[in-house]
């Protein structure tokens, strides 16, 4: 395993920012690790009549600050070590972010385009049934990642509540809003990631609007990005998909990309711009570049040929350890995936907010408390980073890691 394996980068990351903190041996030891893993083997019924094995993982990170909170991701290269990092990310980012959780991920080895929707439920009902051992709405709330939806999120509502039964809202987020989702939840990564983008030109004390941006990646994330931005007045230069992605340095329009989408099945092929590959796009000349696909994309083969100024990580783990030092050498500004994509989580902690209390909110109140917690919380950050010499990201971790040491210490060590 080199340093592009997910886990190894994320506790590499930790023990970075563990270094400018005077933690004890034991807590430092205690927060290196899971804190709980669960995987499981499941069959599902094809819709020819064959059974399918399937590989399903959930990993808890820590319970320090409160219940598990992560998303659960589809896709062929789901294993252990990617879903152990992806937990451990997700308790700094709440942390971080002051949300009462802790940090968990979930995962089946799949590929949801190879399946059937009614094989997909199966396989969706199977492994929420599963994981109920340990989901709850007090102790391990899922979310949707990749591969997932608001969809497959009312599955997993409903085996649940079945399972009690009588219904239980709060036990997933990301749900559509006819069941208990929240308004503005489907744009909150997006929009939390336009938001730090915003922030971090501030900070560079460059002009926001009429800047270039390219996004890697153009799901739900990275096409609510581009949107978002667009309507900031930013210039979206090259957006991709699994399949490839397109290049236009007068600027696309992110709504005409999604429709070009939506009937052809990708981007690639749109109207007047250039078709580029996924590594071809990380490279393209733009002022903001925004890894929104999936871990290790900038590595050390690639760092030195990115012409962005600011790269601001929608995906999670989207830079290596080794990419980011050169990077940083290089004077581009990272601004890091706990911090830059964190408005998923926090409006999932609106959500759950709200089915516990059976009250909901309008959007502008959902994007007014998002806009309050980002826009405060990278002002911390930048701040500390400016006071301790350090980068964006090992300032967010000094702030994430003392936050969950700090309840560490004072709930003490049981029994």
């Amino acid at each position: 395993m080199g340093s592009d394996d997910p886990w190894e980068m994320a506790r590499l990351q930790f023990h970075q920012a563990a270094d400018h903190l005077s933690l004890e041996r034991g807590i430092r030891d205690y927060l290196a690790h899971p804190y709980r893993e669960l995987v499981v083997y499941f069959p599902v019924e094809m819709d020819d009549g064959s059974v399918r094995l399937f590989t399903g993982y959930r990993v808890h990170h820590s319970p320090v600050l409160g219940p598990m909170k992560g998303g659960i991701r589809y896709n062929p290269a789901v294993n252990l070590n990617e879903v152990r990092a992806l937990a451990m990310w997700m308790t700094w980012k709440s942390a971080l972010m002051h949300l009462p959780y802790g940090g968990a991920k979930g995962g089946v080895a799949c590929d949801p385009q190879q399946l059937s929707k009614r094989e997909l439920e199966r396989l969706t009902r199977r492994y929420a049934t599963e994981i109920s051992v340990v989901m709850g709405p007090k102790s391990d709330i899922p979310a949707p990642d990749v591969g997932t939806n608001a969809q497959v999120m009312a599955w997993i509502m409903d085996t649940y509540s079945m399972h009690i039964g009588y219904s239980v809202p709060p036990v997933v987020t990301g749900k559509p809003v006819p069941i208990g989702g929240s308004v503005g939840r489907r744009d909150a990564t997006g929009r939390g990631v336009m938001i730090a983008a915003r922030e971090a030109a501030k900070e560079r004390a460059a002009p926001f609007a009429g800047s270039s941006v390219a996004v890697q990646g153009f799901g739900n994330v990275g096409e609510a990005t581009a949107r978002l931005m667009h309507e900031q007045g930013c210039r979206v230069v090259a957006v991709s998909d699994v399949f490839g992605g397109i290049y236009d340095p007068a600027g696309l329009d992110p709504h005409a990309v999604l429709r070009h989408l939506q009937q052809t099945g990708r981007v690639a092929g749109f109207p007047g711009a250039t078709d580029v590959s996924n590594a071809e796009l990380l490279e393209v000349p733009c002022d903001f570049l925004i890894p929104a696909a999936i871990e290790g994309q900038i590595t050390r083969h690639n760092a030195d040929r990115i012409k962005a100024t600011i790269v601001v990580e929608a995906a999670n783990g989207p830079t290596t350890p080794v990419a980011d030092e050169i990077l940083t050498r290089r004077g581009i500004l990272v601004v890091p995936d706990i911090l830059a994509n964190a408005g998923g989580v926090t409006v999932s902690y609106f959500e759950w907010v709200q089915d516990l209390q059976s009250y909901f909110w309008t959007e502008d109140e959902v994007n007014a408390h998002l806009e309050r917690i980002m826009v405060s919380t990278f002002t911390r950050v930048a701040a500390l980073a400016r006071e301790r010499g350090v980068t964006l990201r090992t300032a967010a971790l000094i702030v994430a890691v003392s936050r969950v040491a700090d309840a560490l210490r004072t709930r003490g060590i049981y029994p």
